[in-house]
């Protein structure tokens, strides 16, 4: 269903009765991320899958999607759907949304589950390669989605996740360019929100990759130890849930979410 934000459509699904849980995806990337795990959580739970804005079948909202404003779309599909509270599992960008929902709406969230994703903030050299990659999609767009999409794959198992590196960079083709855009100029920006990580009242979780090779696992450790964040580690890259969906299973299961 489309739920009409402002002057934008944002597009989102509901599947299943119970405790809501909310799945946010990634830059580039759309709820396809979610099949392998939406039937496991569908069993006890209300899911509910949002494209945000600029990304899967949901259209632009601003020049600039920070992560409040993606907060702030989050919250008006919640609203809408009348859920009063929901669990979030917010993978990579998704995460970076869910901290600042957590920040703007703390009582709204049950349990934070960040999924290969961070409370730091951009460093100076990731801003600059923000810049860089804005450049690129205005001329190479097409380029820049097959490297980016393969570069969330450890670099050894190419060969092996080509099937899923082809699949994601062909959904990430239909994005409109300003959406793409609008979420690099929004997480450049983003806030350091490990002070929000820490404390945040609720259950929270960090669902890191050992072969990461966007957010390094040794970060992951580092940033679940200063917030008090119980951290889980999958053998996997930054998709973990596509990588090895069998151990995010395990993981959901030790959440109490099935």
């Amino acid at each position: 269903m489309f739920i009409k934000y402002r002057n934008s459509q944002i597009h989102t699904k509901t599947y299943g009765k119970g405790n809501p849980i909310v799945l946010l995806h990634g830059f580039l990337l759309s709820p396809s991320i979610w099949e392998g795990l939406i039937p496991i959580l569908v069993k006890k739970n209300q899911v509910i899958v949002i494209d945000l804005p600029g990304h899967g079948l949901s259209e632009c909202v601003s020049e600039i999607h920070s992560m409040e404003l993606m907060a702030e779309v989050v919250f008006f599909v919640l609203e809408e759907l009348n859920i009063e509270k929901a669990s979030f599992i917010g993978h990579s960008m998704g995460g970076y949304t869910s901290l600042a929902f957590a920040e703007k709406y703390p009582s709204k969230i049950e349990t934070l589950v960040l999924l290969n994703s961070s409370s730091d903030s951009d460093s100076p050299d990731r801003r600059k390669n923000r810049d860089r990659a804005i450049n690129v999609i205005q001329t190479h767009k097409e380029v820049f989605i097959k490297m980016a999409i393969a570069l969330l794959f450890p670099e050894n198992k190419h060969e092996k996740y080509q099937h899923l590196i082809d699949k994601f960079s062909e959904e990430a083709f239909l994005f409109p360019t300003k959406g793409i855009i609008a979420a690099i100029k929004g997480m450049k920006i983003r806030e350091d929100r490990s002070s929000i990580l820490k404390n945040f009242k609720g259950k929270k979780y960090m669902i890191s990759g050992i072969e990461d090779p966007i957010i390094p696992f040794s970060s992951s450790e580092k940033i679940a130890l200063q917030t008090n964040t119980k951290l889980y580690k999958v053998k996997s890259g930054h998709m973990s849930v596509n990588e090895n969906n069998n151990e995010i299973v395990k993981i959901m299961h030790f959440i109490d979410f099935i």
